[in-house]
C-alpha cells in the first residue's frame, strides 16, 4: 500500500490532506482520510496538513487523549488555529457529555473552556472578548479617544490595522458612543 503514495510530492500530499480534511469536517466521514494517512510514509506524516488531518481522524474516532497530545505537541500555523481550536473544544465538550450522559449547558461549556485552555501550539495567547482580540480593542479605544466619529477612510484604515471588517469597526464605534451616552460621558 505504501508504494502508492510515495510518488506524491509534499505539495500534493498537503493538497490531498486539506481536501479530505475539509470533506471530513463537512460530512463527519473520515474513512478516506484515515486510509490516506495510513498509507503515507513516515517523513510525510509530520507535515502540518497531515497532522491537522490526523487530528480530525482522532476526533472522529473519539480518541481524546491522543488528540489532545497531538494538538499540544505540534506547533500549527495561525491560519489553522480556528479549526483546531474548534476541534479542541468540541472534543472536550463531547467527552464531558459522554461522562455526564447529558447535553451540556452554557455554564458547563464555560467551565470546560476555563479548565481546558487552548495549548500554545494552536493559540497566539491573546484573549478574545466579544470576538475581538484585546489588541484590536486597544487600537479602537485609542482611535476613539482621538475621534468618536471616524471618517470612512479612518474606518477602513482601522479595519486593516485590526483585521476586522469595516462593518465591525463601524458597529464598535456606534456601540461605544451609545455606551458613553448612556453613562453621560459623551460630548455631542
Amino acid at each position: 500500500m505504501q508504494a502508492a503514495t510515495t510518488s506524491y510530492s509534499e505539495q500534493e500530499v498537503s493538497c490531498i490532506c486539506e481536501s479530505l480534511f475539509n470533506e471530513g469536517l463537512q460530512t463527519g466521514r473520515t474513512e478516506q482520510l484515515t486510509h490516506f494517512l495510513w498509507t503515507l510514509p513516515d517523513h510525510l506524516k509530520c507535515h502540518e496538513s497531515a497532522l491537522k488531518a490526523h487530528a480530525l481522524v482522532l476526533f472522529s474516532q473519539q480518541q481524546w487523549k491522543q488528540l489532545y497530545r497531538l494538538l499540544e505537541t505540534h506547533k500549527f500555523s495561525p491560519h489553522n488555529h480556528p479549526v483546531l481550536q474548534d476541534l479542541w473544544l468540541r472534543a472536550h465538550y463531547t467527552e464531558a457529555e459522554k461522562t455526564k450522559e447529558r447535553e451540556l449547558g452554557a455554564v458547563c461549556k464555560y467551565r470546560i473552556r476555563k479548565k481546558n485552555p487552548f495549548p500554545a501550539t494552536i493559540w497566539d495567547g491573546e484573549e478574545t472578548n466579544y470576538c475581538f482580540k484585546s489588541k484590536s480593542r486597544n487600537v479602537l479605544r485609542d482611535a476613539y479617544k482621538k475621534q468618536a466619529y471616524p471618517s470612512v477612510e479612518d474606518k477602513k484604515r482601522l479595519a486593516a490595522q485590526t483585521e476586522l471588517t469595516v462593518t465591525q469597526v463601524s458597529n464598535w464605534f456606534k456601540n461605544k458612543r451609545q455606551r458613553e451616552r448612556a453613562a453621560g460621558t459623551l460630548e455631542k
